[in-house]
Order: C-alpha cells, then sequence, then structure tokens
C-alpha cells in the first residue's frame, strides 16, 4: 500500500531512525573484503613471476590461452583463472582476435609487466617478488608471533646474524638486483627534489650495488662518489660500476658502518637512503654522530626513507613498512619527522629541510647541514 504526502505535511519517523547515523547506514564490509583479500592480489602476481608467464608472452609476442597454457605446463582452466586476474590487475592486455585469426583472444605485457617482469631486462623486478613471496609472505603469516614476542619471523635471530646469511644465494642475487632497480627510481625522484650541484663527492652508506651513486653521478656529471657496505656487496657495487663504465667515477670501499669507528672523511655529503629504518634510536642516533663528524663545515646529510607523520597516522607505506620492519629485522622501526630532527639535532647539525618525495622506496628527503 502507498501513502500520498502533501507538502508541509509531517512525516511520522521512528526513533531508532533518528538515532542510527547516516554513514552507519550507509556502512558496507566492501573495504573490509579488500583488506582481507589483499594477499590475493600478491599472489596472483608471485604465481605469474614463479611461473615465468610475463617472460613467456614476450617471447611468444603474445599469445592465446590455449598456447599459454601449454607454455606453462597448466590446464586450460586454471589458465583462464590466472589470464583474468592478470588482465584485471592490469599486469595482461586482452586483445580480440582479428576478423578471420584464429583462436581465441589473444593476452600480451601491459608497459608495466614488460619493463618490469620480463626477466633480463634492465629494470627486472621478479627478484624481489620471488624473495617476498618465499621469506616475506612467510614471515609475515607469523605476524602475530612477531607482535606478541618482538622477534623477527623471516629468520632466527637466535641462531642466524641476519635473514641474509642462510637465504638462497640465487634468491637474494634476485632480491638485490630488484632492490638496485627500486633505488634506481628513488635517486632519480631525489635528485629532482634535491640540487647535488654544491657537491662534489657523495659517501652512500649502506649503499648496496650502487643504485643512487649511478642515478645521481648521471644525473650530476661532476659529481664523484664512494659506496660503504660490507665486502660481498661492495664488490656487487664495484661489478656495477664497471659494467656502466663508471668505475672512474664510483668506488666501492669494503666497511661495517656500525662497527667500524668512523666514517670515511673527504665526502661533503652523505646519503643514508633505508638504512636508519633497520636499526633503532640509539644506532640510529650513532650513526648520525658517525656522519657529523666525517664531514666538514658546510657538509650535508641527506636520509631518504618511508617517513611516518608526527602523529603516527600515515601514511600507510611508512607505518606497513616499519611492521616489515618488526617481520625482518631485530630492532627496525619506520621513524617520524621529529624523531629524525631530534637526532640531527642531537649530532649537532642544522635546521631540517623535509623534501617530499614520490618513490616506492622513499616518501621525503631530510637534509640537515654541519655548521
Amino acid at each position: 500500500m502507498t501513502r500520498s504526502i502533501t507538502v508541509g505535511q509531517e512525516i511520522p519517523v521512528r526513533r531508532e531512525e533518528l538515532a542510527r547515523p547516516a554513514a552507519a547506514a550507509a556502512a558496507t564490509p566492501v573495504a573490509l573484503m579488500e583488506l582481507t583479500t589483499g594477499f590475493w592480489r600478491f599472489k596472483v602476481l608471485a604465481a605469474g613471476v614463479e611461473l615465468g608467464l610475463f617472460t613467456a608472452l614476450e617471447r611468444l609476442g603474445g599469445a592465446d590461452a590455449s598456447r599459454i597454457g601449454a607454455e606453462l605446463g597448466l590446464p586450460a582452466r586454471p589458465t583462464r583463472m590466472l589470464l583474468a586476474c592478470c588482465t584485471a590487475l592490469e599486469l595482461l592486455e586482452r586483445r580480440a582476435p582479428g576478423e578471420g585469426a584464429g583462436g581465441g583472444a589473444r593476452y600480451h605485457n601491459t608497459p608495466m609487466a614488460a619493463q618490469f617482469l620480463v626477466e633480463d631486462r634492465p629494470h627486472y623486478f621478479g627478484g624481489f617478488v620471488r624473495y617476498s613471496d618465499r621469506y616475506g609472505y612467510p614471515g609475515w603469516d607469523r605476524l602475530t608471533e612477531a607482535l606478541r614476542t618482538d622477534r623477527p619471523t623471516t629468520w632466527d635471530p637466535d641462531v642466524q646474524e641476519s635473514a641474509f646469511v642462510t637465504a638462497d644465494p640465487a634468491l637474494l642475487e634476485g632480491f638485490w638486483g630488484a632492490m638496485f632497480t627500486l633505488s634506481s627510481f628513488t635517486a632519480a625522484a631525489l635528485g629532482e627534489a634535491y640540487d647535488f650541484t654544491a657537491h662534489r663527492r657523495l659517501l652512500d652508506v649502506g649503499g648496496g650495488a650502487g643504485a643512487f651513486p649511478v642515478g645521481l653521478c648521471r644525473r650530476y656529471p661532476h659529481l664523484r662518489a664512494t659506496v660503504l657496505d660490507l665486502p660481498r656487496v661492495a664488490a656487487m657495487a664495484r661489478a656495477k660500476a664497471a659494467e656502466l663504465g663508471l668505475e672512474q667515477v664510483i668506488e666501492a670501499r669494503e666497511g661495517d658502518f656500525l662497527r667500524d669507528p668512523e666514517l670515511p672523511g673527504g665526502h661533503d655529503v652523505i646519503l643514508l637512503s633505508m638504512i636508519l629504518h633497520d636499526w633503532d634510536e640509539a644506532t640510529g642516533r650513532r650513526l648520525l654522530e658517525k656522519c657529523y663528524a666525517a664531514l666538514p663545515s658546510g657538509g650535508t646529510v641527506v636520509i631518504c626513507e618511508l617517513v611516518l607523520d608526527d602523529d603516527e597516522s600515515g601514511p600507510p607505506s611508512a607505518a606497513l613498512m616499519g611492521l616489515n620492519m618488526l617481520v625482518e629485522t631485530r630492532a627496525g622501526h619506520n621513524w617520524t619527522y621529529a624523531e629524525y630532527a631530534d637526532w640531527l639535532a642531537a649530532a649537532g647539525f642544522g635546521p631540517l629541510t623535509v623534501l617530499p618525495l614520490d618513490a616506492a622506496g622513499a616518501n621525503a628527503a631530510l637534509v640537515a647541514r654541519k655548521p
């Protein structure tokens, strides 16, 4: 039955309707569903990498589902599902067959997949996907344990020095290659946000394979750089510099920035990229004190990190990376702007300048000079 309403007529409303907020009435579990099933997306990506889907498609120049299934050794049903997911996640493009063409729709890599998920490409990222699937994913599966014990779950600190001691060497090689890619793009963002023109020599502390020196020295040709890292990593940086014809521009020095009493001198800018979040506050403060001692008057330290807002409400990338430090390290933490400012001031540096970055490896560069 319907009822007619005239203008000005009062409409009776039940008391419980008045008490219910409009937002609550409109609430749905969609956002919770997306959070709950977030791992589905990662596992699709991980499976595609593990199966060699993107590398195969690039070699074939695209293919239909039947050819892809045969290439990967998969039955028809799961092949169809995997291709649908990869297409929905914008890893693949589905193109209808041309007029008169045999077979069904053909699948091709998207530009992103072609650049980052095809093996032997310069910016291959699959190594990080594999490492995350093999080590990070099982570690996060034990997150509640990590929260209760305040111990990493990707390795055993009672018997290992770090997660990298007993990891599969081939898997580690892929991981470091992917880290070079990640850092290369972060270095490009840093080189655009901060002007290195006034600097002559850069020290990259814990610089890995040297992605930041490579990117910054290419952007600022007058710049010379030193990578300081453990012997096995310094060897990688040395090889990468030689591979790129930069061995006269970038040197790799073996050292342990935690245990060595001082950092190498002769540099007017020191970079700490995704380093301070690996350690506790006391270690971070000591490292900044070493930076201060190694720099000349007017020298600069640059911290490149995913930094937490001071009220610790975000951004999600920094908060989640911080929790990843719980899973991956003994005492790591992603710190706030205020904390970094306090550490820098205590070490003796001048006022802090914050430069926003839009990169996967960092959301800010924190710059401070030695008076």
